[in-house]
């Protein structure tokens, strides 16, 4: 059995690993034989997945209470790590949020500037914090990004810059650690059934054509999946060793063609 998991005892951190996308990357690394460390605010949600997981293995996970916009929090979340297992092979930075949506007049710089230290500084903080155990394996680091940081998202101004700055961040860190055989890397998802979506599509007044609309905006015709996002991590941790500074666009096509765009009345 050992020879078909894909990152055996390798050692991973999953920040905001607890739902959504970022539990489907513990669940697929957890199935490959990794021992994983993931981390959230929800105490609850995230010891249910410990347990859970550890019940059925083939590798094993340990939950760490963490808020990412803390930097002490991180820096208990990285020391936890590596006295437990004694190094990092793997940081894969997810913690996130997505605000409802809503025009750049009705939002505030507070708001802007909250949401930058959660989206980005997080990921840098991290990264910067576990570089030096990666550094000593030739680990590797994946952030999750967003596909709008490519096409862009009406009335999410503060959201799509967060992750324009994460795919820029990518290939800014890919080349400064080259040096030591880091590899940065970045998944961009489009659009995937999470609680996070959920909820969204629950405050747009018609959360039934909002879910449908978010199903036809692909053009295989459905929205992607947690583990699906999973998986292509798993593909740039264990397999993309030639690949760096990289954005792996998760989106089912949901950026070709042509359609509807214009919004003059």
């Amino acid at each position: 059995m050992a020879g078909t998991l894909r990152y055996l005892d390798k050692v991973v951190i999953v920040t905001g690993g607890s739902k959504g996308i970022g539990k489907g990357i513990v669940q697929v690394f957890v199935k490959n034989g990794a021992k994983v460390v993931f981390c959230a605010r929800g105490v609850q949600a995230g010891q249910a997945l410990e347990e859970e997981l550890n019940s059925t293995g083939p590798g094993t996970c340990l939950f760490v209470p963490c808020d990412v916009t803390k930097e002490d929090n991180i820096k208990n979340l990285i020391s936890v790590t590596v006295e437990r297992f004694s190094g990092i092979d793997c940081l894969i930075n997810n913690a996130g949020w997505h605000p409802p949506h809503k025009p750049i007049d009705e939002t505030t710089a507070e708001e802007f500037r909250d949401l930058l230290n959660f989206n980005l500084i997080s990921y840098f903080l991290a990264t910067k914090l576990a570089l030096p155990h990666l550094r000593r394996c030739q680990g590797n680091v994946i952030h999750v990004s967003s596909l709008v940081a490519s096409i862009g998202q009406k009335h999410a101004v503060p959201y799509v810059a967060t992750k324009g700055a994460i795919v820029a961040m990518t290939k800014a860190m890919a080349i400064d650690e080259s040096r030591y055989n880091v590899r940065v890397n970045c998944i961009s998802p489009g659009n995937v059934m999470t609680p996070l979506w959920e909820e969204l599509a629950c405050q747009s007044g018609n959360a039934a054509a909002t879910i449908k609309a978010g199903e036809e905006a692909q053009l295989i015709g459905r929205m992607g999946t947690e583990a699906e996002c999973g998986l292509a991590a798993l593909f740039l941790a264990a397999d993309a060793s030639f690949c760096t500074g990289v954005e792996l666009l998760v989106s089912g096509g949901a950026e070709l063609n042509y359609g509807h765009k214009s919004q003059i009345s």
